[in-house]
C-alpha cells in the first residue's frame, strides 16, 4: 500500500508541473495575442468578448451584489453621521431657544421696571434678588446691594409694577427686604377714589387684609391702593395694588407686584419728608404774653363792617 501511494505521488507531481507550465504558457500567449495591434486580431478579440462576456453575467451577479451592499453600507454610515450631527444641532438649538426665552422674559421685566413713573426727587438703586429666605413664618429676600451702594435701612423697594416691601437689614454687600406679606409688615395706605386711609397688615398670605377703615362702605373691590406716606417710612403715591374681597367678605389687597417672579428690585432713596418747625411770617413770636400778627384783626373787622 505504501508503494502504491509513492507511485501515485511520483506520477501526479510531474503531471501537475506539466499542467502548470501549459497554463502559464497559454496565459502568456493570450497576453501576447491580446497585445497585438492588428485589425484582424482586433476583430477576433471583439468576437471573443461578444461571445464570452454576456455569458458571465451570472458570475458577476454576486460581485455586483457585494458592491451594492458596500455602497449601501457606506450610504447608511453617512446618513447615521448626519443624523447624529442633526441631533446635536437640535439639542444646541433647544438650549439656545431656552436661553432666548429667558432673556426675553428678563428683558420684559426690565422694560416694566423702566416704565415705573416715580417722583423725580426719588432716585433709586436697582438690585438683583440673590436668594429668597422666606418661610411660613417670615417673608423676606436678599439683594446684592448694601451699605457700599448707599442703602439705608427702611427704604422702600419696588419691582416693575408695584411696592414689594422695605429694607429691614443692611450689610456691606447685601440687604434684606421685608415683604409686604410678612406678618410683621405694616403699611399705611390711601384708597382711591374715596380717599379712605387704612393700614395693610401682612399675614404671610398673598393677599394681606386691609384694616382700620373709617368708612368701609365707601370702598369697592377694584379700587386703587397707594402708599399714603404717613409715618415717614414709605414715600407717598407708590402703587400697592387693588382692593379685593375674600369669600368671607373681608377686604384684602391684590398686590400689584409679581411676588412669584422677583428678580430685580428698585430700592428708592427716601430721605424722609421735611418737617416745618418754625412759624411762618404771618405768625410772630409772643411778646409780653400777647400774640401779635402781621394783620390787625380789629382793624380788619372794622373795615369789613
Amino acid at each position: 500500500m505504501a508503494q502504491d501511494r509513492r507511485q501515485e505521488a511520483d506520477y501526479l507531481t510531474p503531471l501537475r508541473r506539466l499542467l502548470g507550465s501549459v497554463l502559464i504558457l497559454a496565459l502568456f500567449g493570450l497576453f501576447l495575442f491580446w497585445r497585438i495591434d492588428s485589425p484582424r486580431v482586433e476583430r477576433f478579440r471583439a468576437q471573443v468578448v461578444d461571445q464570452v462576456v454576456p455569458s458571465f453575467d451570472w458570475a458577476m451577479a454576486p460581485v455586483d451584489g457585494t458592491l451594492n451592499i458596500l455602497r449601501d453600507f457606506q450610504s447608511y454610515t453617512r446618513i447615521h453621521k448626519q443624523n447624529q450631527e442633526l441631533r446635536r444641532e437640535l439639542q444646541q438649538m433647544k438650549a439656545w431657544k431656552e436661553a432666548a426665552l429667558q432673556l426675553e422674559q428678563e428683558n420684559a421685566r426690565l422694560l416694566d421696571l423702566n416704565k415705573v413713573r416715580l417722583d423725580p426727587r426719588l432716585t433709586h438703586v436697582t438690585g438683583v434678588v440673590m436668594a429668597d429666605s422666606g418661610s411660613p413664618f417670615r417673608q423676606s429676600l436678599l439683594l446684592n446691594v448694601g451699605a457700599r451702594d448707599g442703602i439705608v435701612d427702611g427704604w422702600a423697594t419696588m419691582d416693575g409694577i408695584g411696592l414689594v416691601g422695605r429694607i429691614s437689614g443692611v450689610g456691606s454687600k447685601t440687604a434684606r427686604v421685608l415683604l409686604l406679606t410678612d406678618s410683621s409688615s405694616r403699611l399705611p395706605v390711601t384708597i382711591q377714589p374715596s380717599g379712605q386711609r387704612a393700614l395693610i397688615e401682612g399675614d404671610n398670605s398673598a393677599a394681606p387684609p386691609i384694616e382700620f377703615l373709617e368708612a368701609p362702605e365707601l370702598v369697592r373691590p377694584g379700587d386703587r391702593i397707594i402708599s399714603s406716606g404717613d409715618g415717614g417710612v414709605f414715600p407717598a403715591g407708590l402703587l400697592v395694588g387693588r382692593v379685593a374681597q375674600d369669600p368671607g367678605g373681608r377686604l384684602r389687597v391684590r398686590l400689584a407686584a409679581d411676588f412669584e417672579r422677583l428678580e430685580y428690585l428698585r430700592v428708592l432713596r427716601h430721605l424722609g419728608t421735611e418737617t416745618i418747625q418754625d412759624p411762618g411770617t404771618l405768625i410772630e413770636p409772643r411778646l409780653n404774653g400777647e400774640e401779635k400778627t402781621g394783620v390787625d384783626l380789629s382793624t380788619r373787622e372794622g373795615v369789613d363792617g
